[in-house]
């Protein structure tokens, strides 16, 4: 009966090996049809056709214009088959089957039917699940059993072809072996007898003992006068060589003597004489080489004598090893063939040897059947790897598409938002209109805009904890706050790929073979960290800055901040009371620090408490609990962060920067109005025409380097180039924060407005690679010797100014001293009149 439809695209296949013939399983996630084919061959073909409509069905519904046929899925795991004939397609579903009638009978023995039925059955219900495949030779004495069929019998070509050695057929509980084509082959157990025999018969030693008689004296004494005359020989030919020697040496005398005597000048004769001496000198000098060599050969002959009498004990002891194998050897087949001698025990069941047999043919049909369902599954895990690739792919792109789609409405709704407030300012609409439009205001405060911008509750903080849509202090700038957190929702969505990943890319190729501590100082380095460090390299890049920072103390103090913090316990400091205080008013936004039970409150307060006793001339100072708790958030470490405050105090900000009077940061005020009188002189005029003070806000960018004043986005950027050059960096964002905002400001015309939108506009800043830009390239050049100049500068003047001031200060003291006591006197006076 028809099934019915089985959806394809989620479903896969298999067949189980202990089931009947051509049974196969099509899962789906509802449900898994169990399906027969008429024979093996038939299943591996519906199971690779059903691949292949899986595949195609798959290309069809995601990607239109791939339709291209893919026949070869399944990458030679299987090989592909054929349609068989007759047994595919309609005329075969409707064709009747034709059976013989002896189809069902079986020509077995009804007991070897019987037999193979329980075995069969055994074997299915058998519990055991191990599907391990075995390769099993048999012996050269079991080779002549009853011939199978080639199709059970494939022998793998990694077994070994060569023939084993014969061996006793201990398992065999017949003791007989049947011969091929009825012929009576001698046993292998009879020939090994009787070799044990012939080598125990040839291994025992006859001892003879035969009397002396008078034939072996005889022999004896001529043995004896054979080395007598042997010993002459060798006498003699000894006297030989001597006299030989001797006569070539006699020759060699007459023949110098002659030569000497043929010349007929004296000079000739001494200068022959001088000759022969030079030759006897070189002779002497080779006679000593030759006694050298000759030394030296003896040297390493003995130790070649050394080595050959250690190489003989091992033979020796590897020799009576051998021995002894060879007589345990020699026992072990004794005992061997006393047992096969034995009638009583050998007899075996020549029904359990066949038994064996076919125990070993069903083993290899079942490897076999193993192997071939291991290449469907293979290609079966292929296909389905390569559908959940595709299926991956997919989902980013429409990840992608949505991410833009997204961005896209939020500019919509943000540019609607924007509409609407300018409405909301406009004078000439009707009070109906007016009163419309700030319904329309007033429903998108409240969230009744099904806006895209909506985040869920874990993303309405980053990974450090800070909002990532910053909340407004101007209770009449919701409106404008609504529509920055979309301006930026759209800008972080359209540039997240285009500028994350290079960036991320750039500082792994970087780091990549550095460790820790292995970065130096160059300018590819102040590149990269003037672009941004990626969150997954900050810690890392932050603490080699501050080791770099701080290396000549904590090297002399390693324990430094440990002796401080039980030093904090023992004994309290001063400014404890008002570290508590301020601990509450640190980062209330972040999700960190927001409980007052948090242990991060707990880990800066023992780094403010360190702090406070490491310089006792700062102390504590409001501002340090800033710049300690944005340390902790990165380097997730106390110990580094009590070191990143010591960088930031006592190396890179001035000296004198956090004590009592703030003199370095009054400084640093006068120097940034110097610094827009030249490079945003526009603003600088427009600032002075309607007396705004830009210090009133600019004084706390500078004393914790712009915490709490820009998003975490942006300002964590900022103190990745702050930690690596110092105060430069916060001129160049101060600067930047104003030209970025620059028209805007300028079309304030009432100084109480250009207060309050000086106290929230940094956090409208949504382009940080824009605002980047304006810091390192519109702000050039920026000399650091000049920054120097004119610090020193104000520093000097406002030093007069505060000593001036100090004086003024003693003379009011003393004036309102003086009148004081005049006033006492004139009282006194009074009194005494009345």
């Amino acid at each position: 009966m028809p099934l019915g439809r089985v959806e394809l695209s989620d479903a896969t296949f298999t067949y189980p090996l202990k089931a009947e013939s051509g049974t196969f399983h099509i899962k789906t996630p509802e449900r898994t049809f169990i399906l027969k084919a008429v024979s093996q061959e038939l299943m591996l073909y519906w199971l690779q056709q059903l691949q292949v409509k899986r595949w195609r069905h798959r290309q069809t519904s995601t990607c239109s214009e791939q339709a291209n046929n893919n026949n070869n899925m399944t990458d030679d795991f299987l090989p592909i088959l054929k349609s068989p004939v007759g047994l595919v397609g309609e005329e075969a579903a409707i064709a009747p089957s034709q059976r013989t009638p002896l189809a069902s009978m079986s020509i077995k023995h009804p007991l070897i039917q019987i037999q193979n039925s329980v075995h069969s059955l055994r074997r299915r219900t058998s519990q055991d699940s191990s599907q391990s495949v075995f390769y099993s030779d048999l012996l050269p004495w079991m080779s002549s059993t009853e011939p199978t069929d080639s199709s059970t019998t494939t022998v793998s070509s990694e077994c070994p072809t060569e023939a084993l050695p014969p061996s006793d057929p201990v398992g065999d509980p017949a003791g007989q072996m049947s011969a091929p084509e009825g012929r009576q082959s001698p046993s292998p157990l009879d020939g090994r007898s009787r070799r044990m025999k012939a080598r125990g018969s040839s291994t025992m030693p006859l001892l003879r003992r035969d009397t002396l008689s008078s034939s072996s004296e005889r022999a004896s004494r001529l043995q004896q006068e054979k080395q007598m005359l042997i010993e002459e020989v060798k006498a003699q030919k000894e006297l030989v060589w001597i006299l030989h020697k001797a006569l070539e040496a006699a020759q060699l005398e007459k023949r110098t003597c002659a030569e000497f005597l043929a010349e007929e000048d004296e000079q000739q004769r001494l200068e022959l004489l001088r000759h022969r001496e030079r030759q006897a000198a070189d002779l002497r000098g080779r006679l000593e080489e030759t006694k050298m060599e000759a030394e030296t050969l003896r040297t390493s002959l003995a130790d070649r004598d050394t080595r050959l009498t250690e190489l003989e004990k091992k033979i020796g002891l590897l020799m009576e090893k051998n021995t002894a194998k060879q007589l345990v050897i020699m026992k072990l087949s004794d005992q061997v063939t006393s047992c096969l001698s034995d009638s009583s025990g050998s007899v075996l069941n020549f029904q359990t040897h066949k038994q064996l047999q076919q125990q070993i043919e069903n083993l290899k049909d079942d490897m076999e059947a193993y192997k071939t369902q291991n290449k469907f599954l293979n290609s079966e895990i292929y296909q389905l790897t390569k559908l959940w690739r595709k299926s991956s792919e997919q989902e980013r792109s429409l990840m992608v598409k949505c991410a833009y789609l997204e961005a896209t409405n939020c500019q919509v709704e943000s540019r609607y938002l924007g509409v609407l407030r300018k409405l909301q300012d406009a004078k000439s609409l009707a009070p109906e209109q007016q009163e419309a439009v700030q319904k329309m205001i007033d429903d998108a405060l409240r969230g009744e805009l099904k806006s895209v911008m909506k985040l869920s509750a874990d993303r309405d903080y980053d990974e450090y904890g800070f909002k990532i849509i910053p909340d407004y202090e101007v209770e009449d700038m919701k409106l404008l706050a609504k529509i920055q957190a979309l301006e930026i929702r759209s800008h972080n969505l359209l540039h997240q790929d285009s500028v994350e990943r290079p960036l991320l890319g750039r500082w792994a190729q970087y780091l990549a073979g550095r460790s820790g501590d292995d970065l130096c100082p160059s300018p590819e380095l102040k590149a990269l960290l003037r672009g941004g460090v990626p969150q997954e390299y900050r810690q890392r890049v932050w603490r080699w800055l501050v080791r770099t920072r701080t290396r000549t103390i904590w090297e002399h103090h390693p324990e430094r901040y440990n002796q401080l913090c039980e030093k904090s316990q023992t004994s309290p400091h001063p400014a404890s009371r008002q570290i508590q205080l301020d601990l509450h008013r640190t980062l209330t936004t972040n999700q960190n620090f927001s409980s007052p039970s948090s242990p991060a409150l707990q880990q800066l307060r023992r780094i403010l408490l360190a702090f406070s006793w490491q310089n006792p001339v700062v102390g504590y100072c409001q501002g340090l609990n800033r710049l300690a708790a944005i340390a902790l958030l990165i380097l997730q470490n106390e110990e580094d962060a009590f070191w990143c405050l010591v960088a930031v105090v006592e190396v890179i900000m001035p000296q004198d920067y956090y004590t009592k009077n703030l003199v370095a940061s009054q400084a640093d005020q006068r120097v940034l109005k110097d610094f827009m009188a030249e490079k945003l002189p526009r603003l600088a005029a427009h600032f002075e025409g309607h007396s705004v003070d830009v210090s009133l806000i600019t004084f706390n960018w500078f004393l914790v380097v712009f915490v709490e004043s820009l998003p975490s986005d942006i300002l964590l950027p900022v103190w990745d180039a702050f930690l690596y050059e110092g105060t430069k960096v916060i001129f160049r964002y101060a600067l930047a924060l104003f030209k970025y905002k620059e028209e805007d400001l300028l079309k304030i015309q009432d100084s109480v407005d250009i207060y309050q939108y000086l106290r929230f506009f940094t956090k409208t800043i949504s382009d940080s690679r824009k605002l980047t830009t304006i810091a390192f390239n519109d702000m050039n050049p920026f000399p650091r010797r000049l920054l120097r100049n004119r610090r020193a500068l104000h520093l000097g003047r406002l030093q007069v100014e505060m000593q001036e001031l100090e004086e003024q200060q003693k003379e009011f003291v003393t004036e309102s001293a003086e009148q004081k006591d005049k006033e006492l006197e004139m009282g006194s006076e009074d009194d005494d009149e009345l």
